[in-house]
Formats: C-alpha cells, sequence, structure tokens
C-alpha cells in the first residue's frame, strides 16, 4: 500500500492560503497591489469586523475580459511575468496565488470589466468551490468583495486578534501602499473604523503624501535623501535624531515600489542614527531603494514582506551613509516639536494656582529691614546698571524694581548677561544672542523671533565628540602590542579578515594571517585601551560575514569617543561668560548634528515669540 498520496486541489489551495492569507490585513495588502498592478488611480478600501466580515476593494484600474477572470481564480496563472522571467519582477504580484488562496478560505466574489468589452463580468469562489462566469452590470474597472474570512477553516479565526486590532493592521497597509503611490487615490473606510481619504497628488510627491498619512510632525522635522551607488539608489524623507518614537512602526521602507520590512533595511537605519539617537528610540523614515530587478529577490517569502539583495553591503552602506551625511548637513536643527512640548508644559504652569509663598514677604518685612541680605536684594553686577550698595538707600526703602530674579525666595539665574546690549548681527543667527544663563546649566538666548534655551552640557558634548570623531577619521592612532594576540577562528572567518586588512588598519586594528585557523592581532587603536581583543576580533567576522563591513569596531570606537566626550565636556552647573555662551552658539551653528547630544536629547529648544505671547493671552 503507498503511504504517498497527492492533495486535492482544495487542500492545497488551503495550505497556500495559510501562507499568503495570514491575518484580514493579507486580503487587503493583496487585492490593493492588483488593483495598483492594474493602473487605477483610484482605490476604495471598505472593512467590516476588523476585515473578518467584509473586505471590498473597489479600482478603476484595466479590468480583466471573460477569459483573464477564468484563469484569474485559478493557481498559479499571472499576467506579471514576462517569459517565465522569476529575475525580472517589475509589479506588486507575480505569484498567481492570491485569489485562489483567498477563495479557498472564504466567500469571494469579483466583478470586473475590461475596456474592449461591451459589459463586465463576475465569478464567484466560496470555500475553493467556483460557480460559471455571468456577465454583470460595470462601469469600469474592478469590484472584489471577501465574507466571511477562513469559515472553511474555523481554527484560524481563534488565531486573529480583536476587531480594533485587525482593522488598525489593515490601516497600516493602507498607508504604507499610499506612501509608496501619492499619484494615486486611496480611501478607507467601514463600520469599524473612522474613514480614511488621500487625495491623489502628483507623482513623486512623497513630501505632500507623508505629511497626509504621517501628519505635519514628520513632514516638517524630515531630512530630503537623495543617494546614488553604484546602480542603487535611495530616496524619500528621514525624520531628525530629535524626532523620536517609542516603536519603528514609524519606519516604512520600500523596495523598487514594494512595501517591506526586511531586517539588513530596519538595520541600515539604526546604524544610520547611532549617532544621534538613544538605542531604546526609533527614528521615523519614509525610505525607497530602487535597484534593477535582477540585484534582488523578492520571491523569499510568500508575502513578499522581506527581500534579498544580491550585494547586501552595498545597499547597506549606501543607506548607513546617506543618513550620516543627512543628520550632518541638517547641522543643529532640531525637531520643532520639542518647542510645542516645552509650550504645553508652560502652559500647564500657568494654568495652576500660584503657590503660597513661604512666610517672608515685603508685606510682613521687620521695621529694620535690609534689602542688601534679602533674598529678592539686586543681582550680582547690579551696578554695571548704574547702581551699587554705596549709593545713599534708605534700609526702610524699597529696593530698585526690575532688577531681581525670585523663584521660590531665591536667585535663580545669572542674568548679568542681560545688561549687555546683544549685537543685531547675533540676534539675525539661528541660535540668536546670549541674553541670560539659568541655574547655571541652561543659556537663554534671543533671536530676532523669539528665544532659544541651550543645555549648556549636552551642547558641548556634541561639540566635543564631533571633533573626536573628525580625529578619528584624520588617522587612528595604533598601539603596538609587545606579544601579539593570537585569535583563533574558522578559516573562513580569517580569510575575510585577511582580505579586509587594510580597511582594518586605516581603523588602527593590524591583523596578520597565522595560520589556517588563526590570525595575529599586532596592533590595536590607541583609544580602546585595555580591551578584549579576542572578543572584538569575533565581532568584526562576523560583521565581514553578514554585512560585509567592519561595522562592529566603528561602532566602538564611535562610543569611546561618546563616552570621552561626556566626560570632557562643559558641566551643569559651571558659570559661562557671555563669551563663552556666544561662542558655545556660534559653534553649535557650524558643527553637524549639533540639534541633539551622543544620547538624542536635544540640545537646545526654540520658543516663537508668537507662541509666547499667546502662553499669556496677548494674542
Amino acid at each position: 500500500m503507498s503511504v504517498i498520496i497527492q492533495l486535492s486541489p482544495v487542500t492545497i489551495n488551503r495550505i497556500a492560503a495559510g501562507e499568503v492569507v495570514e491575518r484580514p490585513a493579507s486580503v487587503v495588502k493583496e487585492l490593493v497591489e492588483n488593483a495598483i498592478d492594474a493602473g487605477a488611480d483610484r482605490i476604495e478600501v471598505v472593512t467590516s469586523g476588523g476585515g473578518k466580515t467584509l473586505v471590498r476593494v473597489v479600482d478603476n484600474g484595466s479590468g480583466m475580459t471573460a477569459g483573464d477572470l477564468s484563469l484569474a481564480v485559478e493557481r498559479h496563472c499571472t499576467s506579471k511575468l514576462i517569459e517565465d522571467d522569476l529575475l525580472d519582477i517589475r509589479t506588486l504580484g507575480f505569484r498567481g496565488e492570491a485569489l485562489p488562496s483567498i477563495g479557498s478560505v472564504a466567500d469571494l466574489r469579483i466583478e470586473t470589466r475590461h475596456a474592449s468589452e461591451d459589459n463586465g463580468w463576475a465569478i464567484s469562489v466560496s470555500g475553493g468551490s467556483r460557480s460559471e462566469i455571468a456577465p454583470v452590470a460595470l462601469s469600469a474597472g474592478t469590484r472584489i468583495e471577501v465574507r466571511n474570512l477562513f469559515f472553511s477553516t474555523p481554527a484560524r479565526l481563534k488565531f486573529l486578534k480583536s476587531e480594533r486590532a485587525e482593522a488598525g493592521a489593515i490601516t497600516d497597509v493602507v498607508k504604507r501602499l499610499a506612501l509608496a503611490h501619492p499619484e494615486i487615490r486611496f480611501s478607507l473606510s467601514g463600520s469599524d473604523r473612522s474613514p480614511l481619504d488621500y487625495p491623489a497628488l502628483q507623482e513623486g510627491d512623497f513630501r505632500g503624501r507623508a505629511l497626509q498619512v504621517m501628519g505635519a510632525d514628520f513632514a516638517e522635522n524630515s531630512i530630503e535623501i537623495d543617494a546614488l551607488r553604484e546602480g542603487v539608489r535611495l530616496t524619500g524623507l528621514a525624520g531628525l535624531g530629535t524626532l523620536q518614537k517609542a516603536n519603528a512602526q514609524s519606519q516604512h521602507l520600500f523596495v523598487n515600489g514594494r512595501p517591506v520590512r526586511d531586517k539588513l533595511l530596519l538595520g541600515a537605519i539604526r546604524a544610520g542614527y547611532s549617532d544621534v539617537m538613544a538605542r531604546d528610540r526609533f527614528p521615523a523614515a519614509v525610505l525607497f531603494v530602487d535597484l534593477d530587478p535582477h540585484e534582488v529577490d523578492v520571491n523569499v517569502h510568500p508575502t513578499k514582506a522581506d527581500v534579498r539583495f544580491r550585494d547586501p553591503g552595498l545597499v547597506r552602506g549606501l543607506m548607513v551613509g546617506a543618513l550620516k551625511r543627512a543628520h550632518a548637513d541638517a547641522g543643529h536643527r532640531a525637531a520643532s516639536t520639542h518647542g510645542a512640548a516645552t509650550l504645553d508644559v508652560l502652559e500647564a504652569a500657568v494654568a495652576r494656582p500660584m503657590p503660597a509663598r513661604s512666610s517672608w514677604s515685603y508685606a510682613s518685612r521687620p521695621a529694620a529691614f535690609d534689602w542688601r541680605t534679602a533674598p529678592e536684594r539686586p543681582l550680582a553686577g547690579a551696578a554695571a546698571d548704574g547702581f551699587s550698595e554705596e549709593d545713599d538707600v534708605s534700609v526702610a526703602e524699597e529696593p530698585p524694581q526690575g532688577r531681581f530674579a525670585v523663584v521660590d525666595d531665591a536667585v535663580a539665574a545669572d542674568a548679568r548677561a542681560g545688561l549687555v546690549e546683544p549685537a543685531p548681527e547675533s540676534l539675525a543667527r539661528p541660535l540668536g544672542a546670549p541674553r541670560a544663563q539659568i541655574h547655571e546649566t541652561y543659556i537663554v538666548a534671543q533671536t530676532e523671533t523669539g528665544l532659544v534655551i541651550v543645555d549648556q552640557h549636552a551642547a558641548h558634548e556634541r561639540l566635543v565628540y564631533e571633533r573626536l570623531k573628525r580625529e578619528i577619521a584624520s588617522g587612528v592612532e595604533r598601539q603596538l602590542l609587545l606579544i601579539p594576540d593570537v585569535v583563533d577562528l574558522p578559516e573562513e572567518d580569517v580569510n575575510r579578515l585577511i582580505e579586509r586588512a587594510d580597511e582594518l588598519a586605516e581603523l588602527g586594528l593590524v591583523v596578520e594571517g597565522f595560520g589556517p585557523g588563526a590570525v595575529a592581532i599586532r596592533e590595536i587603536p590607541a583609544l580602546l585601551g585595555r580591551t578584549d581583543t579576542a572578543a572584538l576580533v569575533r565581532d568584526i567576522a562576523d560583521d565581514l560575514a553578514e554585512w560585509d563591513q567592519a561595522t562592529r569596531l566603528r561602532e566602538k570606537l564611535d562610543a569611546i569617543a561618546a563616552t570621552m566626550a561626556c566626560h570632557g565636556s562643559v558641566r551643569a552647573g559651571r558659570r559661562l561668560r557671555v563669551e563663552e555662551m556666544d561662542a558655545l552658539l556660534r559653534e553649535m551653528e557650524a558643527t553637524p548634528n549639533s540639534g541633539q547630544c551622543n544620547h538624542g536629547r536635544p540640545t537646545f529648544v526654540e520658543l516663537k515669540l508668537s507662541d509666547i505671547e499667546r502662553l499669556f493671552g496677548r494674542r
């Protein structure tokens, strides 16, 4: 008796459905991608019950003839491959499994009309059983309805999430596809959601579509990316380092117009932001990688969420380098959202009732009150304004007005910088002219349109770090080991290290072959000091195997430089002269990435005068 059997077509389709149709969002993705491939410029999506009850996709694309419709619900039938060339994929779909897979686990109805025919045609597929094709009245395009998803495989329903969660996943799919195709109008509605409508824009207007989909905060606080290397082009928008998110949901990646969640590209984004963002925070980005279809395999995963590049090191290097250059070109720019957050805090503080003052006040001052010893005494340096303790002022008189900084009955600021008239040319600079130092930590600068508050330690930390990085780039100082370290490695790792020995030497690490399964470390970067060279070399070998780049050594050198910058910068609590504050502001304006410190925190917050006036009800 034979133990090998041939599965029935229905079972085969259900197995395929398990790979292609993971959840209702998968259905929406497949159907909307088909509409895009059909040349539609208007796509409407309607859902109910989180997509489990109903998914309807209507487009004005080219439609199908009766013959094409009959084949469309058969497995492995497609119009998107040219002469069976699986390496030349120029469309979003091509496998020919989506419609028959959906029809095997749901009630599927397709209505379509091709421009060459007088009427439309309809077909239904329910649990793998198909109806005959029948004529139908339809103006143009295609209308597809999917009802009762997974009714034929009820076990799959148990693994679905709540209706709200499934509806949110559908929204995410539509948003990603809308970001990739600004020339198409997308609408999303249904009884399980608030409606969305993204009007069509000019082709290539990715910033305008990002404004629609991701909001004004991202559109206003992002940098345009446009880089080309060896036939691979990277375009899109990358959020500033200070525009930080709690997760990676705001990272949208596309390869030849196809939305992907590829770990190589996600890792490249993380590396590109390594200098400007904390490890527990995530950037926002909309990035497009375009290259010859023969240089990328999109058939790695049934849902085509992962891809495989012929030269992953090239793609990763292009992305990391482009992001780092974009941050450097942004200079001292920081996200405007921090100014809004500051205003929210101030508005909340203004709304709170005034706290009760301590027992001491002018009203309760003793008869022998002496303002020279009072907490509200004039700030040091008031003599420069024409007043001194030697002036003939009776102790019973009120102290001079307008020269006091009182918070909780204590001097809170050193405002001597305010006694110096700011130069007009400094006011016109982006970070303005210094006017005061508050709590010996924060510099308050005046601009033509508002004021800027600078964290002196965070700002100087970034300046020192960038200086150290320039020194490293100009040549890493090496430290000769008295006794070379011999590290045992697999032969393939040894070969990779020897092949990249020149590159490693530029970073201060000198390696030589030491037999078929070992390398000898003769020199290391002096910055590393006492370190575990064996562990470092093994990590570098892993990097070369995965990325074809020695990223670990660079990251380690940068991490050490960041630590040195933190300990070597101006500390909070140090009083600065006006000249020092002005020099710090001017150097910030000329230094890349100075809008955030090495840990991803903003170095300054800008408040517009109009916002401050609104805060006090003057507008």
